[in-house]
């Protein structure tokens, strides 16, 4: 088929004009998808929050060392096998705090039910996509005598979605731990300044806190050089990628001290549970 051009009196392909519908309908999709946003930022600091930081628990295992793990659950969508392998695994099992990202609430409580642990859950956003919350939670054996959520800086640069770290301070024993878990956003999202922005707002938060222990998905290989520019030990900082790209998921510690090795690493899990693989890492109180 051909339309006739009198302009040119000459004949062009149909399929020329047909490319060029194509191309203007797919930038109209696309101007549709920014205009209605994936995700719905959830503003208020303090809420939602979901959280059973007093229920009894088993007393923690008398050791000298706190073991730690961090996880990104991709949408908490195989929440009962990551509940297995949280508690067989040998480098896994009989954490004291687990950092979870990309959780709900449910997925949240049903792996404290699951480990009989305490537990605090913020979400970010609700996501339109996904249809459910998404955020992140901390999983302590140990005391959780307060809790926040902070909403960092630089929103996504297309969605215009927010990202937070979820805080808690843990009273291991005598001493308090202020802990962060939280998810960066994407190098698309933010690129480098975002991504460093982020991580600063975390370390103004802490900056009163003794011990403290960031953990999480800071969808970076390198950007542990800014928290150890602020004084912090960058334990992850040779550990096995814990994702396709590399190594994204990370530790940053101040006022403890590493255990003896292996005190720190990945562990390898299949895609279908995860794009992520869990990382930890064994600290001693000074």
């Amino acid at each position: 088929m051909a339309i006739w051009n009198s302009r040119r009196s000459r004949v062009t392909p149909y399929f020329v004009c047909d490319s060029r519908f194509r191309a203007a309908s797919t930038l109209c999709a696309v101007a549709c998808c920014l205009a209605c946003r994936p995700g719905v930022n959830y503003a208020d600091p303090a809420s939602p929050r979901y959280a059973d930081s007093a229920r009894v628990v088993g007393a923690p295992l008398d050791r000298d060392t706190l073991r730690i793990v961090s996880f990104n659950l991709e949408y908490a969508r195989e929440t009962r096998r990551a509940a297995r392998l949280l508690s067989t695994v040998a480098a896994l099992r009989n954490a004291d705090v687990i950092l979870l990202q990309e959780m709900t609430a449910p997925a949240t409580r049903f792996l404290a039910d699951s480990l009989h642990m305490r537990y605090v859950y913020y979400p970010a956003i609700y996501n339109r996509i996904k249809r459910r919350d998404i955020g992140n939670a901390i999983l302590s054996r140990w005391p959780i005598a307060e809790d926040s959520k902070l909403i960092l800086p630089s929103r996504s640069r297309y969605a215009k979605t927010q990202r937070i770290a979820t805080a808690a301070t843990i009273r291991v024993k005598d001493r308090s731990i202020r802990v962060y878990s939280t998810h960066f956003g994407t190098p698309a999202d933010l690129g480098w300044k975002g991504r460093v922005a982020q991580l600063q707002g975390i370390l103004d938060d802490a900056v009163l806190h003794p011990l403290v222990i960031i953990g999480g998905d800071m969808n970076s290989k390198d950007i542990g050089r800014v928290a150890r520019d602020a004084g912090y030990t960058w334990p992850t900082d040779t550990i096995p990628k814990s994702n396709a790209f590399g190594r994204l998921d990370h530790f940053f510690v101040r006022g403890l001290v590493m255990s003896s090795a292996p005190g720190v690493g990945t562990y390898r899990v299949p895609r279908s549970i995860s794009d992520h693989s869990p990382i930890w890492m064994r600290l001693r109180l000074p």
